[in-house]
């Protein structure tokens, strides 16, 4: 069972920041210098560029490297792409999630480059050869952050924006770059990121209060298609059991699925999830086998419209947090 980890105190949020920014480099002047006075930021896919616009405001001008609908994992840069990247002051992306936009960047004349994995603790979740979340022998002490900020992040899990605290972090940290990069509108970025922050921080106590159950012989165990909510479950004293590991579109072995099935008996799991991006053809057939239920739990990779329950990440994550309540039998 994963641990439930405290809110991080305001001295170590100002810690993170200060570290992940020194994975950047920024102009000393405004950038925002183009006919249109704002800011040009690209942002590597969906929760980067909620970041941006919800703290650049009308200060900046955001485009998403991952159109809507696609997988990010897989995106290859176009030569367009790289262009707009060479033309545009800032890029905030999340490296190892993308390697095809880690080179694009590194190889760029940007002038700011946020690397949002720098501005958190990065963790490893999810067993890829065994394709399920592992059992938590990484648990912590309360208040420790684990590793150093701004090193490599080869093999942790990349999904740090389900973790309501951890993307507060990140958004602390895009809003100081924007500030450096665009000194005179810096009072509009520093009071968006408060508020974006606050937005978050409700979030988060709507997760706490909403995931309780009252029943210690409550399931605490959900499983999905992929590993990607290692870090909402630390958070909120869940566990999750994946078919694949951190990729997507793995298969699982004969063994897993026979794992899963025994393990959804005895733990009384009721729902198997799958995504919004992904195919829902290996979770409904462990469902139907196992004579469980199916539903929806988005990692908020994008927002496509018809298929997304919301139309932002708070949105989407309020729905996420709806169907992890009817799965458990949370209140």
């Amino acid at each position: 069972m994963n641990v439930r980890r405290r809110l991080i105190s305001t001295a170590a949020l100002a810690s993170a920041t200060a570290l992940g920014l020194t994975a950047l480099t920024a102009c000393s002047t405004s950038a925002a210098d183009d006919k249109d006075g704002k800011l040009d930021v690209v942002a590597s896919f969906y929760p980067m560029q909620y970041l941006a616009e919800q703290i650049g405001g009308g200060h900046v001008s955001v485009t998403n490297l991952t159109e809507p609908g696609q997988e990010p994992h897989d995106l290859d840069v176009s030569a367009k792409q790289r262009g707009q990247l060479e033309e545009s002051d800032v890029a905030v992306y999340l490296k190892g999630l993308q390697p095809a936009v880690d080179d694009a960047i590194d190889q760029s004349g940007i002038e700011t480059k946020v690397d949002a994995a720098s501005l958190t603790s990065m963790e490893k979740h999810g067993d890829e050869a065994g394709g399920h979340a592992d059992e938590h022998g990484h648990e912590e002490e309360e208040g420790h952050e684990g590793h150093d900020h701004g090193h490599s992040h080869e093999g942790a899990d990349p999904h740090i924006w389900l973790d309501p605290v951890k993307y507060a972090e990140v958004a602390e940290g895009v809003g100081k770059a924007l500030e450096k990069a665009d000194p005179k509108n810096a009072k509009t970025y520093e009071k968006n990121t408060a508020k974006l922050v606050k937005k978050l921080g409700a979030l988060d106590k709507s997760f706490e209060e909403g995931l309780k159950t009252g029943d210690e012989k409550s399931p605490r165990v959900f499983i999905t298609t992929h590993a990607a909510f290692g870090y909402l479950a630390e958070r909120y004293g869940l566990t999750e059991e994946a078919i694949s590991g951190l990729d997507p579109e793995g298969e699982p072995s004969a063994k897993r699925v026979k794992d899963l099935q025994k393990m959804a008996k005895e733990d009384g799991v009721t729902t198997i999830f799958y995504e919004t991006l992904v195919s829902d053809k290996t979770a409904k057939t462990l469902a139907n086998d196992a004579g469980l239920k199916t539903d929806v739990l988005d990692p908020i990779e994008g927002i496509t419209k018809g298929k997304s329950k919301g139309d932002d990440y708070i949105q989407v994550m309020e729905s996420n947090l709806k169907a992890l309540q009817k799965a458990l039998g949370a209140k």
